[in-house]
Formats: C-alpha cells, sequence, structure tokens
C-alpha cells in the first residue's frame, strides 16, 4: 500500500493524471456553482436535476446508437432543465411544497430512466457497454478526452459565475429587491439553473446519479463553518471539492477494489463533520467552549453581587461570608458554590479566611458595578418602559451580564445619574 501511494503522487501513470485532473475540476466547478443552490435554500433541486438526466442520456443513445459524448450530454442537459421547469410549474400551478415536487419529479424521472436504460441493455446494442456508469460514476476510468471536456464545461461555468456574480449574489440574498431595480430576475435565474444543470451533467461521471447532490451541496455546507462571506466560502468549497476529488482517486489507488465515486463523497462527509464539530466560531465545540465561557461567567457575577447585596443589608463590607450565607441569597449546589468560589479566588475577586470568602479590593469594585447596572437597567424599564418596579428585578438580572462600558454610560446620562433604583435601594458608582 505504501508503495502503491508513492506511486499515486509520482503521478507516471497517465490513468493516475486524467482521474486525479478530472476528480479535481468536476469537484471545484460543482461546489462554486452549489453555493448558489445551497443559499437559494434549494440544496434538494441538485438531487432531482441529478436523477432526470438518466432519461436524458439513455434518449440520446436510443437516437443516436452510440455513445457519442456531446449527444450524451446535450440529452443530460434537456431532460436536467425539463426537471427544473416541472418542479416549478407544480409548485406555482398547485398547493404542493417545493420538496414535494421535487420528490415527485426526482421519482418519475428516475423510473423512467431506469426503464429506458432496462430496454438499452436488452436490446443487443454493442454500443451499450459503460452506459450503466451513469448511476454510480466512473471516475477510475476517466480518459484524457473526458478531461479535457470536463475542463472545458468547468472553465465555462467558472467564467460566468465570475462574470455574473454581482448578479447571482443579489438574486441569492435579496430576490425582490433585485427586481425592485430593475434586474432581469427571471433571466438572470434561467443561467443560473442551466450552469447547475451543466455541473451536474458534468459531475455524474464522477459520482454518479446516486452520489451527485452531494458532490453539489456538501462543500458549501462544510465552507459556510469558516467564513461568512459568500466569495470566501466559495473559494473555501471548490478547495474542499477539489480535494475530495483527489483523495477519492488516491483512496481508490491504493485500494484497487475501492470505487472511486463513493469515496470522494465520504471525504466530503469527512470534511463537512470536522468542519461541523471544530471549526472556529461557528464549530460545535467552539460554540459548546463559549456557551461555557458565558454560563460560568454568569455564574461568578452573580456570587460577586450576592457578596454586596449580603454587605449591603447587613452593613458588613469586608466581612468573610460563609458558604452557607451565600446559597441563601443565590442558591447554587455546594459543589458548584465551592467551584465557583475557587475560581473568584483564582481571578483575585475573592480572599479567604478560616470563617468564609470576602471581597478583595478588585472584588468590592466588580460585584459595585454589577448591582449598579442591575438597578440602572430597573430604572430604565420603569421611566421608560412603564413597567411596574416589581416586574423587572428577572429581566435586570439578565441584561446586567450583557451592558457594556458603552452602554453603561449612555444609561447613566439618560437616566441623570440616579442615587436610587426603583426600589429605593442606593446605586453604587464607586
Amino acid at each position: 500500500m505504501w508503495e502503491n501511494a508513492i506511486s499515486f503522487f509520482e503521478f507516471n501513470d497517465a490513468n493516475v493524471i486524467y482521474v486525479s485532473l478530472g476528480t479535481i475540476i468536476l469537484g471545484a466547478a460543482a461546489a462554486i456553482v452549489g453555493a448558489f443552490t445551497f443559499f437559494r435554500k434549494k440544496a434538494l433541486i441538485g438531487d432531482a436535476i441529478a436523477h432526470s438526466i438518466l432519461p436524458g442520456v439513455c434518449l440520446a443513445f436510443i437516437l443516436g446508437g452510440t455513445k457519442n459524448y456531446l449527444l450524451l450530454i446535450s440529452g443530460a442537459f434537456l431532460t436536467g432543465w425539463l426537471s427544473i421547469l416541472a418542479v416549478d410549474l407544480i409548485t406555482k400551478k398547485s398547493k404542493i411544497k417545493e420538496d414535494t415536487a421535487i420528490g415527485l419529479i426526482l421519482s418519475v424521472f428516475f423510473g423512467v430512466g431506469i426503464m429506458l436504460l432496462t430496454y438499452i441493455q436488452q436490446s443487443g446494442n454493442a454500443a451499450q457497454t459503460g452506459l450503466d456508469s451513469f448511476l454510480f460514476g466512473k471516475a477510475a476510468s476517466m480518459l484524457a478526452q473526458d478531461v479535457i471536456v470536463f475542463s472545458a464545461i468547468s472553465v465555462v461555468l467558472i467564467l460566468m459565475i465570475i462574470l455574473f456574480y454581482k448578479e447571482l449574489k443579489l438574486i441569492t440574498y435579496d430576490k425582490e429587491f433585485a427586481k425592485s431595480i430593475g434586474l432581469p430576475v427571471k433571466w438572470i435565474e434561467f443561467l443560473l439553473s442551466s450552469l447547475t444543470v451543466l455541473a451536474v451533467v458534468t459531475g455524474i461521471q464522477a459520482v454518479g446519479v446516486v452520489l451527485m447532490a452531494a458532490l453539489l451541496i456538501t462543500p458549501t455546507a462544510a465552507a459556510k463553518y469558516w467564513s461568512g462571506s459568500l466569495s470566501l466560502i466559495m473559494i473555501l468549497a471548490a478547495i474542499i471539492g477539489g480535494f475530495s476529488g483527489v483523495s477519492g482517486a488516491f483512496i481508490s489507488y491504493i485500494a484497487p477494489n475501492m470505487p472511486t465515486g463513493p469515496w470522494v463523497v465520504m471525504v466530503l462527509s469527512i470534511s463537512a463533520i470536522i468542519s461541523i464539530m471544530f471549526a472556529p466560531k461557528k464549530g460545535y465545540i467552539s460554540r459548546l467552549w463559549q456557551q461555557t465561557k458565558n454560563r460560568r461567567q454568569i455564574q461568578d457575577e452573580n456570587i460577586l453581587k450576592a457578596f454586596h447585596q449580603i454587605a449591603e443589608k447587613e452593613e458588613s463590607f469586608g466581612e468573610p461570608k460563609s458558604i452557607e450565607k451565600l446559597r441563601e441569597k443565590r442558591y447554587y449546589a455546594i459543589k458548584l458554590m465551592k467551584r465557583i468560589l475557587a475560581r473568584l479566588k483564582r481571578q483575585g475577586y475573592l480572599n479567604k479566611t478560616s470563617k468564609g470568602y470576602y471581597l478583595s479590593d478588585y472584588g468590592q469594585r466588580k460585584a459595585a458595578r454589577l448591582v449598579k447596572l442591575h438597578r440602572l437597567w430597573e430604572l430604565y424599564l420603569t421611566e421608560y418602559l412603564r413597567i411596574a418596579p416589581d416586574h423587572v428585578h428577572e429581566d435586570a438580572d439578565t441584561i446586567e451580564h450583557l451592558i457594556t462600558p458603552e452602554l453603561e454610560k449612555r444609561l447613566e446620562e439618560k437616566l441623570g445619574y440616579p442615587e436610587v433604583d426603583p426600589h429605593n435601594s442606593k446605586i453604587p458608582y464607586n
């Protein structure tokens, strides 16, 4: 296996070159076009087109009597386009929703395709050999002419995306605004649909009818976890699509019994899972860590505020408070309370004695600010939103953790630096 891996990257075998280039080009081109399909919330349309291509291929073969590649692509393009028109027609002229219409068209066209393919297989035409590769792809047997055709079509796809990027982006995010400024929305949608069909028609050679939707949608689904910019998402999706293509070819080469197309999709799926789990900011692990940090911050600030409130009520600033006393004000489980107090001590907010914990100078300032924010927000709710004083505590208890220094200053100025809150409790400014 190690020798096969080295041999693959030496690129001495012409077949390795063709398969690698073909899968990279197909993966990247399909991902770029698929980005617009994904963000227009029409992810399933690629699946419908892929399954609708089969009857076009079969009809083209029946009419031509030979596997003329351009003729097969033309037939596939025609029925792929008919599937889009059929979905739109059913959606507009009936009460059937788009996802249901896609399911109907997908199954009907694919059923017709299987029927025609069976007819061809029983016809005795010797040229039919390999025609069923449209079902599962034939990436491992790509030839130089296949790569040339894929490259030409992919260049056309990418050039059209570049030329009409602004218009395509606009109808993707705000179709109504595009209409209001006079853009020919129907023509642009026609162009995007044509590019999608063309991408699927070419991509079908790598992974087949069944798995084509993954090649179109999954790269963008993975890329969107790494960026919020459409242009950068498209670049990342193209890289992921191309990498998955060559990875599938590599796995198929070092393990000859493994098919290329399914492994391309497997690598795509793994890329998507890695993105979903580990992408910074948007990934699951990152969001889970941020939620944990937020929860700890709220717990810490609640206990600091409890210290201040107890000391204020008992006029015992600087004196230690026991865990039991703190739990009377803010009820947390004893284990959790001990973890919070230990954390606050590490951060320098608390000092510890044999009688309990007390606020450091740094902690007193922090606690006083939290109490001030709470009471300022209560006063704002009562004075400007006319909410009764006995209904503002819970809202202020949540908002106090989110108020920034800028908003704090605006509240102070708007309320005129008040001395007491709606309950006549003193608002600390020091």
